[in-house]
């Protein structure tokens, strides 16, 4: 998971360039007034990147210093770390025993910390305005986030008939709510950046009885899941701190303007530990299942490589990719049958593909007595990043505008 950072990536990122339209001489016949915008008192809030009702336009905003420019760079670089992280942890899982031992007190800590830094960066008064002006989608986005995911984490655990604790493992992930990383990807992809951290916020905060009861009703029948206990962490793991972030913004406002700008780069190191050191838990077991099957026989090279990935690690990261492939894809067409536009139909289908991996792994870790239950999870901060990045690179070079609207504006 990575963080809302879209008022700090915007001087870095450049979009494609294109063909500037004619702009009619004549008097418009609606034209805009800037006193109708929302006023936004927190400049640190992500949506002053953005003019409300069009994301696709800048609002001017003030230089960052340079020194903030090279943090906000540090932390774009969140799917590079989480793919040294589990190499790491692969060669040399011991590197992350430090942390593991103290676990999972050292789990909900780290996560408490990422949603306190999420939490210092909004002002909910903020994203109240904003949904009492586009409640629909949101509320489109919200729905086809716990249900796209949850229903195919259930498909596709049963259609690859995993045992029951990857089961379990995968169907939490599935029904966590969307990852904060999504912003940054829709930012990329040229989507609609307020919509996907309203649609982050409201499922996040919607965690507490969602995640919980969909988990307790699709993964019930395999072990016993106690969905009060779930409620209750994820309560004070996500939205305590959240809250408590947000309550220190309204009240300390200079010093945290002090530290915000470091708590991005924070937020994405400490939730690639969280991620690389569960995934360094259980490698041991994977490794010695994949390499006893492959490393003693002396089949070639590409049925060695069938080999491995008809084992437990082929099988879980295969059903990763499925579910997070089934989130991007089913998520988009959901927002065009919808009726929405192309900017809302990617912010969609990204927040929808990306979930919050770092919560499943601590519901994981603190509720269920397997450690296999966490590695679905563990393992999507690595592939889900992959997936989510490079979709959005392929977006970034598609312009979203409607044809149609182009048209009529050559027309004028």
């Amino acid at each position: 998971m990575s963080f809302s950072l879209c008022s700090w990536f915007t001087p870095f990122i450049s979009f494609p360039h294109k063909t500037h339209r004619r702009i009619p001489l004549s008097k418009p016949a609606n034209p805009i007034s800037i006193s109708s915008l929302p006023n936004i008192s927190n400049s640190r809030f992500p949506i002053n990147c953005y003019l409300h009702g069009n994301s696709g336009q800048l609002a001017s905003t003030p230089a960052n210093p340079r020194w903030e420019s090279w943090l906000a760079t540090a932390a774009s670089l969140y799917p590079l770390y989480v793919t040294v992280g589990g190499t790491i942890a692969c060669l040399r899982p011991s590197t992350f025993s430090w942390f593991v031992k103290a676990g999972p007190t050292s789990y909900s800590l780290t996560l408490g910390f990422i949603m306190l830094a999420m939490g210092i960066t909004l002002k909910l008064k903020d994203l109240i305005n904003l949904f009492k002006r586009r409640p629909l989608s949101i509320l489109f986005g919200c729905a086809a986030q716990y249900t796209i995911m949850p229903v195919f984490g259930t498909i596709i655990s049963k259609f690859l008939g995993l045992s029951p604790s990857l089961s379990v493992g995968l169907i939490l992930l599935a029904c966590c709510p969307g990852g904060t990383a999504s912003n940054v990807v829709t930012l990329i992809a040229q989507g609609d950046v307020p919509l996907s951290i309203v649609m982050t916020v409201c499922t996040t905060l919607g965690a507490v009885i969602l995640t919980p009861f969909l988990t307790k009703i699709l993964a019930g029948a395999y072990v016993p899941v106690d969905a009060i206990q779930l409620s209750i962490s994820t309560m004070q793991v996500v939205v305590a701190p959240i809250l408590l972030g947000s309550c220190l913004q309204s009240t300390f406002p200079e010093a945290v303007k002090m530290v915000t700008p470091f708590a991005p780069l924070l937020a994405v190191l400490a939730s690639s530990l969280l991620a690389c050191s569960v995934f360094s838990e259980n490698v041991v077991h994977l490794m010695s299942s994949v390499f006893g099957m492959s490393l003693a026989s002396d089949l070639p090279l590409l049925q060695r490589a069938q080999t491995i990935l008809s084992g437990d690690f082929g099988v879980i990261a295969l059903s990763v990719v499925l579910l997070h492939f089934a989130g991007f894809f089913v998520g988009y067409l959901s927002a065009a049958f919808g009726g929405f536009k192309e900017p809302q139909r990617r912010a969609i289908s990204i927040e929808v593909g990306m979930q919050n991996s770092s919560l499943g792994v601590v519901l994981a870790t603190s509720h269920f007595t397997s450690g296999m239950v966490a590695l679905p999870a563990a393992l999507s901060a690595v592939i889900m990043n992959i997936m989510g990045s490079s979709l959005g690179f392929f977006w970034r070079y598609v312009d979203p505008s409607d044809p149609k609207d182009n048209l009529k504006v050559d027309q004028e």
